[in-house]
């Protein structure tokens, strides 16, 4: 399975930004899908989470500002950011995994076997 994420760039604060991360090969009847990000010198953080039934689950960092969609016809799972801050500024990685429970989300970033490559988000103050 191939993750390819997309979406990065540079944003003023308070600007919004979509990622969106697409699968491809073999790809999963049903799946849980997730965002991680990883700022400079910290660690890898989790940032939201849905399951293949459309539960959501969010970082308190981010809720309310960010909302994670899936589309699973095109297995492919987006991330809308809006209300950008300079502490949003990180590589933002797409993660999947196989699950049979549609409806489980997926928090711990060792729950993921599938992982894209990051998407850097810049958000100048």
């Amino acid at each position: 399975v191939q993750l390819q994420a997309s979406g990065g760039g540079l944003v003023q604060a308070g600007g919004s930004l979509r990622l969106s991360c697409a699968a491809s090969g073999r790809t999963f009847s049903t799946y849980a899908m997730g965002w991680f990000r990883q700022a400079p010198g910290k660690e890898r953080e989790f940032v939201a989470a849905i399951s293949w039934s459309g539960n959501t689950y969010y970082a308190d960092s981010v809720k309310g500002r960010f909302t994670i969609s899936i589309d699973n016809a095109k297995n492919t799972v987006y991330l809308q950011m809006n209300s950008l801050n300079p502490e949003d500024a990180a590589v933002y990685s797409c993660a999947a995994a196989d699950t049979r429970d549609i409806a489980r989300i997926l928090i711990s970033s060792y729950e993921y076997p599938y992982w894209g490559q990051g998407t850097k988000v810049t958000v100048s103050s």
